[in-house]
């Protein structure tokens, strides 16, 4: 199972009605894991029905797949039962950590690119999709911090993460342009550099800026419509790959459906247009 190389959204149940009336809007929908750790109730049953028209990717927000200790083995077997009651076409997870023995931090926080880390993060992987069975995806962090006992680029990180577990990646182009924006480095330079041989599904989306002294500081708020630079970025990383899973990510103040489906408009021009020049190729 595989997602379509079309548009897609994260699904918001307060837009169950407009979906069910428009099935077919875009070509999947992403849910986060953790919202449906639940036995049963309206949240599986929308998503049992949103599964029959659409494909579905789950996203996870709290495994700490970068974190020091042992993964939670509770959390890991409850993500088991959600992929294994709703089969979707695709999971992934964040190179980050959100938790540190027994407190929950909320977030995902960066970590070092060591050696030791890049040991620990694939034993995690390795463990994670021997559990699950099946490949994950694992996704680009946006950052606001930098560590000096860094020893590895980012990209060269996440290349050889994919190469020791057989993992994929998801490529986040806002969280490249954010975290290039705070650390003052080039984002193209790092989508040279990204491994795009690996990258199953692309996720876009807002984000809010402050004025600092030294420049601005993005931050990763997935509360506004996706930027024209990472739009720009967006079609540059397509016309190298053609067409993937993009998804279009608005988790916070969120708009009415309609704004959204408009986003998804914007991937689906780019990628159809990457696709017109793929043909145009292979008829020249």
């Amino acid at each position: 199972m595989t997602l379509p190389s079309t548009p897609g959204l994260g699904f918001k149940p307060e837009h169950f009605p407009k979906i069910r009336d428009r099935r077919g809007a875009v070509g999947f929908y992403e849910v986060h894991a953790e919202n449906y750790m639940g036995a049963g109730g309206a949240p599986h049953a929308m998503l049992e029905d949103l599964h029959r028209d659409h494909a579905i990717s789950i996203h996870g927000v709290g495994l700490s797949i970068g974190g020091a200790g042992p993964l939670d083995t509770d959390h890991l077997n409850r993500l088991r039962q959600v992929l294994e009651r709703h089969q979707p076409e695709s999971f992934s997870e964040h190179l980050a950590w959100s938790s540190h023995g027994a407190a929950w931090l909320n977030d995902l926080l960066p970590l070092p690119y060591t050696d030791q880390t890049l040991a620990t993060i694939c034993a995690h992987i390795d463990q994670t999709q021997s559990v699950l069975g099946r490949r994950m995806l694992l996704e680009n962090p946006a950052t606001y911090v930098t560590f000096d006992d860094s020893t590895w680029a980012e990209t060269d990180f996440l290349t050889e993460i994919a190469r020791r577990t057989g993992c994929g990646l998801l490529l986040d182009v806002n969280n490249v342009f954010v975290s290039a924006t705070n650390h003052r480095t080039d984002p193209r330079a790092y989508l040279a550099a990204f491994p795009l041989k690996h990258v199953g599904e692309i996720h876009l989306a807002g984000h809010e800026a402050e004025d600092l002294p030294d420049g601005p500081l993005l931050i990763d708020s997935h509360s506004r419509p996706v930027a024209d630079p990472v739009w720009t970025l967006y079609a540059e990383v397509i016309a190298r790959t053609g067409p993937l899973p993009s998804l279009v990510e608005w988790d916070n103040d969120v708009p009415d459906f309609e704004t959204l489906i408009a986003e998804a408009a914007r991937a689906g021009t780019i990628l159809k247009g990457a696709l017109r020049g793929a043909r145009d190729v292979r008829a020249a």
